[in-house]
């Protein structure tokens, strides 16, 4: 029997942006706004794998060594709201091509593997609240916050005591973008 794990590939966020999140989305937003993400959970998902196989999991692994990515500098300076899937999130008004490019290879390879690909745009955000059901007031200063990308990793989600919980598996650096 196959056992399966939930996998997703992201960028995660240092500890000191972590911290400043937290102590933004503490002063900005009510308690029942939602279910707060940990700290140690905040990332950007550049592609969802799902439940996947671990022959599966190794050939992304694999596919995701080969990956030839560049360092890029994401500004989080964009903040909403969506009632469908109770996210409220902080994101990117304009995504460098990098990013992009990263995510679209990522999501890509998943697809031809067989891991289901949402059929939305990627939109790369960092997830504050679940199960935000209710309207929300958005707070009219964003953050602006800069995130230096320079690897992505594979994470494992699990859920372990009554909480999910995100465990890196393997880390790949990004290179220097070439000189212009």
């Amino acid at each position: 029997m196959s056992v399966e794990r939930r996998l997703f590939f992201a960028l995660s966020l240092p500890p000191a942006l972590q911290k400043q999140v937290i102590k933004w989305r503490a002063a900005h937003f009510p308690v029942e706004t939602g279910r707060p993400v940990a700290a140690a959970n905040l990332h950007i998902t550049l592609a969802f794998l799902g439940e996947i196989s671990e022959l599966k999991a190794d050939a992304l692994t694999r596919i995701a060594g080969r990956i030839q990515g560049h360092k890029f500098s994401l500004r989080l300076d964009d903040i909403g709201h969506w009632p469908g899937s109770g996210v409220v999130w902080v994101g990117t008004r304009r995504a460098p091509n990098a990013l992009l490019q990263l995510a679209s290879v990522l999501r890509s390879h998943a697809a031809r593997n067989g891991c289901y690909q949402s059929a939305l745009p990627f939109h790369p955000h960092v997830s504050l609240y679940r199960n935000a059901t209710r309207p929300v007031a958005i707070p009219p200063a964003t953050p602006d916050w800069l995130l230096e990308a320079d690897a992505f990793s594979l994470y494992e989600s699990t859920w372990e005591r009554g909480r999910t919980r995100y465990r890196c598996l393997q880390t790949w650096p990004l290179a220097d973008a070439p000189a212009l």
